[in-house]
């Protein structure tokens, strides 16, 4: 009987050398980001309990309303630097679409981890603390102080892989 082949598409380089949990949800939050519709950074997020996906984010205009990639970037039409003024954005970051997903289809996100492809700004870091997020794993920092600041003081570990 002859030898199967299996495909090299689905054999990772190395058989025994699976990702950790971390490593694997992050991957998924960075395939999650391809989604954005954002002209400046694209953004995924995940929030993950007992190693299942709870709901996905990625930063783009609400639902139903023109995308930045139709209509063009406002923050850049004014020069708005990155990190300033998030008010002036049609967007929504990918960590609150994901924490808006999970309490719209009913999914509570107290305990979770959200893994996410940057580090949250101000305005997420609160949402993410009042959702009761209580570890976050990003690949990328942003410079944010008082986001640090306020999920330190919430005793929320940040962990950058």
């Amino acid at each position: 009987m002859a030898e199967k082949k299996v495909s090299s598409v689905n054999v990772p380089e190395k058989i025994n050398k699976r990702p950790d949990w971390d490593v694997y949800f992050l991957d998924i939050v960075e395939i999650v980001s391809r989604r954005s519709t954002c002209l400046r950074r694209a953004v995924g997020a995940g929030l993950v309990r007992d190693r299942r996906i709870l709901a996905t984010g990625y930063n783009g205009a609400p639902s139903k309303l023109k995308h930045c990639l139709d209509i063009g970037c406002l923050r850049e039409k004014l020069n708005v630097p990155s990190g300033e003024r998030h008010e002036l954005c049609r967007g929504l970051h990918a960590e609150q679409n994901a924490v808006i997903q999970a309490a719209l289809h009913g999914v509570s996100a107290k305990g979770s981890t959200l893994y996410c492809t940057n580090h949250p700004c101000v305005i997420c870091a609160k949402m993410i603390i009042n959702a009761g997020v209580v570890r976050i794993v990003i690949r990328e920092g942003y410079s944010d102080k008082l986001a640090e600041e306020m999920l330190r003081e919430a005793g929320i570990d940040v962990k950058q892989l």
